[in-house]
């Protein structure tokens, strides 16, 4: 991690201001439900700046990106402004966002309130991060150990326990193993659609179960999305007209399908353990095929540059442009939805899982 800082240094100061600080979460929660932090674990949906700190040409921590975040930082956030993790940790009035773990201007509170370990381009299978160098979800586990010692040593090991059990954890992964491994790539060539989808959930089913032994109990793990549709997809798999990739968008749904039931059965076996199925794929399908109902424009392309194909390096203000109105566009690069897209998203779902906590 960037930054050494003295953490005991802070103890007695930080447990004072947690102490009398109180939080108006937007959404209402039940007198009996407590959620101390949000922490993320997967791929750029939620990748509030990890790569940054990695060689990689999956990057973002450079302008048009963060061009509606707080003065237009580029925070390494693969939005225009602010990512999914952020406004949930608003919505529960947690805070506005959401630092990446390896942020060198992280401080104690960030840790006790959360902070994301995703890294962009990631994915359940072992091979997708390594395809572009970035963190592997393995090694995300790791960085949360060390997580969960820093914590420790803050607040004890009683408190470190009540944080990790009562947070809400956030999963999100899956979209770049099916578009770039498994259709760009051909990565798995030994593999066809029916088998991959099933190594995905396997692996995703193996993650949550790792978490589930660290102590973690509330989890939200989102669904695949219907990425055939997403602007780049359109273009490498779409025809001339750039439709939606059909196969690609019935590979995501092939993962869907296996991927509840396997949450389903992690509720039956790990006791306590509270893993929902966040299902993203059709809220955003309605999203994209029906843009206007939702006050948008513009679905097929990004806002950066031709919106074709532009994502992270691609996506630069040397040479792509941006659209006069972000907010008219569903999708802010060819890959990665806009922060208005995320709100309209995030208004939509969180009401229908947060209260499954209790």
């Amino acid at each position: 991690m960037k930054g050494n800082t003295s953490w005991s240094s802070w103890k007695l100061c930080l447990l004072s201001v947690l102490i009398l600080t109180d939080t108006i979460a937007a959404v209402k929660l039940q007198p009996n439900l407590i959620i101390p932090a949000v922490i993320a674990f997967g791929d750029s949906i939620v990748d509030t700046g990890m790569n940054n700190y990695v060689k990689t040409v999956v990057k973002c921590d450079f302008q048009p990106y963060g061009i509606n975040f707080q003065g237009g930082v580029a925070t390494g956030r693969f939005c225009d402004g602010r990512v999914p993790v952020d406004l949930l940790a608003e919505e529960l009035g947690i805070k506005l966002n959401v630092p990446a773990y390896f942020d060198s201007k992280l401080n104690p509170k960030d840790l006790l309130t959360g902070v994301s370990f995703a890294s962009g381009g990631s994915g359940y299978d072992p091979i997708t991060p390594k395809l572009v160098t970035v963190i592997s979800l393995e090694e995300q586990l790791t960085y949360f150990e060390e997580y969960i010692e820093k914590v420790k040593n803050i607040v004890g090991e009683k408190r470190k326990d009540f944080i990790i059990a009562n947070s809400l954890f956030l999963v999100v992964a899956g979209s770049d193993d099916i578009a770039n491994t498994y259709y760009t790539l051909r990565a798995r060539p030994q593999y066809d659609v029916d088998s991959y989808t099933t190594l995905m959930s396997d692996s995703a089913s193996a993650f949550v179960t790792k978490l589930y032994g660290y102590g973690v109990r509330r989890l939200a793990v989102f669904s695949a999305p219907p990425i055939g549709c997403v602007p780049s997809q359109r273009t490498l798999g779409g025809g001339i007209l750039r439709d939606c990739a059909d196969t690609y968008n019935e590979a995501a749904k092939l993962f869907n399908s296996k991927l509840s039931p396997k949450l389903d059965m992690l509720r039956k076996t790990l006791p306590g353990i509270k893993p929902i199925y966040i299902n993203i794929y059709d809220p955003l399908l309605d999203i994209i095929q029906n843009p206007a109902n939702y006050g948008f424009k513009v679905a097929n392309k990004g806002c950066c540059g031709t919106g074709a194909i532009e994502v992270a390096v691609l996506c630069n203000k040397i040479t792509s442009s941006v659209c006069p109105d972000v907010s008219s566009h569903v999708f802010w690069d060819s890959y990665h939805p806009t922060e208005h897209t995320y709100k309209v998203l995030v208004s939509l779902l969180i009401n229908k899982f947060i209260d499954q906590f209790v």
